[in-house]
Formats: structure tokens, C-alpha cells, sequence
């Protein structure tokens, strides 16, 4: 199992959590909330409103997120779905538990002693440098007061 932390479409509530609850992709259990410890833009782009965080570490915000735990199916649907590595490259990065839910189990990764684990996060050092100017988020909700509602794969 590898622990993925999900910031934007994917996390509960959102358009895409769809797949996260979806056994034919595989297993996606949600262990926690979570941020990330370095701060990163985390920006709303493109015709179809993307949420990106684009990693540029030190700049931006703690970006608030969900901790999941996957199996290697999910992740390969996760890696698909992400576009990586063109759209989005799949990297760790430290992420400071806010809330624990997750059962430990053997061989169960835990977080250190400040509270921090290393998670998979979907990330882009692939953008058009304009991107940079956008206003950044340190939370998404595709229905917040942003007024950019995310485009459905299937709307497109």
C-alpha cells in the first residue's frame, strides 16, 4: 500500500471522489487530513478550472489536503487519471497530520514524531509560467467562492 495525499477533485465532497470510492480502480482507504509542510502555489488553471499545485516549494501556502492509503491498482488508475508524468508528476512530499482516522496495522507507515509523513502528491513543474501570477488557494472546493467551477472530464 502507498499513501497518496489529494488536494483538489479527489477529495470527499468533490466532483472526482467518484474514483477514490471505486473498487474496480482499486483500493483508496482515507486515513486522515493532512498539509503539506512546505508552502506551494496551489492555483485554479486552464478552460476547465484544474486545480494545480505547482511545486515551487517555499511559495504559496500550506496546502490543505486528504491522506489516503492505495494499492498498486489505484495508484496505476491514479497515475493514468493524473496525466502523469506530462500533466502532473507523482513525487513525495512531507505532510503534516491535522487529523487521524487511519487504523495501524503491520508494516503500517507511521507519522514521525512532529506529526509528519511522506505521501505521494500529484504536483506540476510542467505549466505556463503565466500560471505563476494566478491567486493561490491554501484549500480547494470546486464549489468555493472562487466562482471557477471545475469542467467534468465527461463535459469537455
Amino acid at each position: 500500500m502507498a499513501r497518496v495525499f489529494v488536494y483538489g477533485t479527489l477529495k470527499k465532497g468533490q466532483p472526482n471522489y467518484k474514483y477514490m470510492i471505486n473498487t474496480a480502480k482499486g483500493l483508496a482507504k482515507f486515513q486522515g487530513r493532512g498539509r503539506t509542510v512546505e508552502k506551494y502555489p496551489l492555483v485554479i488553471a486552464g478552460k476547465y478550472n484544474i486545480p494545480y499545485m505547482l511545486n515551487i516549494p517555499g511559495t504559496g501556502h500550506h496546502v490543505a489536503g486528504e491522506i489516503y492509503s492505495v494499492d498498486d491498482q489505484m495508484l496505476q488508475f491514479l497515475d493514468e487519471f493524473e496525466g502523469c508524468p506530462d500533466m502532473y508528476q507523482r513525487t513525495l512530499m512531507r505532510i503534516e497530520v491535522v487529523e487521524w482516522e487511519g487504523k495501524g496495522g503491520t508494516g503500517e507507515a507511521r507519522a514521525d514524531a512532529d506529526g509528519v509523513m511522506e505521501c505521494f502528491v500529484y504536483s506540476t513543474m510542467t505549466y505556463p509560467p503565466e500560471w505563476v501570477g494566478l491567486p493561490y488557494h491554501d484549500s480547494y472546493d470546486s464549489y468555493g467562492k472562487h466562482g471557477l467551477s471545475y469542467v467534468l472530464r465527461e463535459s469537455r
